[in-house]
């Protein structure tokens, strides 16, 4: 059951390393648009978060407090990019605060989720 749940984790990870990755290739790239690869990485990201959530049968208990702080940044990001993508079908580019927030909020999630005990 452990393995399952780190293959979990690694899921998890991946997800947010497409979010991060496809953000950070459009930030230094110089378009600044919000891509299907984003979207896929919150997708993926928000699915295993949701199964690393439930219990696992592991000795301690689940921090409730972090979960809720990470739905809710993921909840933002996923807004921030449903927005993006809107205004960004609109006039041809996603605002530039928003296409910053999503990034800085992605890197913020990340490392709650590694920083926080």
């Amino acid at each position: 059951m452990e393995f399952l749940r780190h293959l979990v984790v690694l899921v998890h990870l991946v997800g947010f390393a497409l979010l991060f990755g496809a953000w950070a290739v459009e930030a230094f790239g110089g378009r600044r648009h919000i891509t299907r690869l984003m979207n896929w990485g919150l997708a993926v990201a928000a699915a295993a978060g949701l199964a690393l959530a439930a219990p696992w049968g592991t000795e301690g208990e689940l921090n409730y407090a972090k979960i809720g702080v990470k739905l809710v940044i993921l909840l933002v990001i996923g807004a921030l990019l449903g927005i993006g993508s809107a205004r960004q079908r609109k006039n041809g580019s996603a605002p530039s605060a928003l296409f910053w927030s999503i990034g800085v909020l992605t890197l913020v999630n990340a490392g709650i989720a590694v920083l926080w005990v």
